[in-house]
């Protein structure tokens, strides 16, 4: 038994999110150990559905992608990091947070590419020191941190992206590199799997009116995961866009 259901991007994100939220290693590392979330457009749903608290989500983006001549609203990243210790949350960065982060913390960043079928996950690095990821890896795989990468299908890229970022190392390209980062993916299918106990399989994606980008799932379970998935969805249905549609 089976039901198909599509999602916008923003839908996809706060699905996603959602599905974090409800993680049990997240919800064991916010309560017993240390729990931190660094920047990007799904980690700001994240945050909401973690805290279940709104806030200014544009506030908590680093390196973004806008449409050429785009003049809508700005996005910056000034809003404070969430970063939770044994239930409280913490008046430190993420950067510094790792320092005291162990087995069984969860560290949370997302990704710019996904080849699920490989499980890859990658980040595009504009900063010239590596960003986030550069501060933070090496002690992340060092003192045993789960990395936790939620990304959406719609960043499904073709090819190993191994191969792709070892092109990208060419000595007289430009612009951003890519780094394949060492993280567990969790994506809708993750997120539907974790909330509703069912099983989601990609079968489209593309659309128009405000939906390029969407993602159409077949979810596949019993009666009542399949219930419990119309209700996720319709939860999110509806989730306005990350930004205005500004020209």
């Amino acid at each position: 038994m089976h039901i198909t259901v599509s999602l916008t991007v923003a839908e996809s994100k706060r699905l996603i999110a959602k599905g974090v939220a409800r993680d049990e290693r997240v919800i064991r590392a916010r309560n017993d150990g240390m729990l931190a979330v660094a920047s990007g457009t799904t980690d700001g749903y994240v945050i909401e559905e973690i805290t279940g608290e709104s806030f200014d989500k544009t506030r908590y983006v680093t390196g973004h992608t806008l449409p050429a001549g785009y003049r809508g609203p700005r996005v910056s990243y000034n809003a404070p990091d969430l970063v939770i210790r044994r239930g409280e949350r913490l008046s430190v960065g993420v950067k510094e947070a790792v320092a005291d982060m162990g087995p069984g913390d969860v560290f949370v960043k997302g990704a710019n590419a996904l080849n699920y079928d490989l499980g890859q996950a990658g980040v595009l690095i504009g900063d010239s020191t590596g960003g986030t990821v550069g501060a933070t890896l090496g002690t992340l795989v060092a003192r045993r941190v789960h990395l936790l990468q939620p990304v959406g299908l719609e960043k499904s890229i073709p090819g190993d992206l191994h191969e792709a970022a070892a092109m990208m190392k060419e000595r007289e390209g430009r612009g951003p590199t890519l780094w394949v980062t060492p993280g567990e993916i969790f994506t809708e299918i993750e997120a539907f799997n974790v909330v509703c106990g069912v099983l989601a399989v990609p079968v489209g994606a593309g659309g128009i009116g405000g939906a390029e980008g969407a993602v159409w799932l077949a979810l596949y379970g019993d009666k009542d995961g399949l219930g419990r998935a119309e209700e996720l969805v319709d939860s999110v249905r509806g989730e306005p866009p990350f930004l205005p549609v500004a020209g």
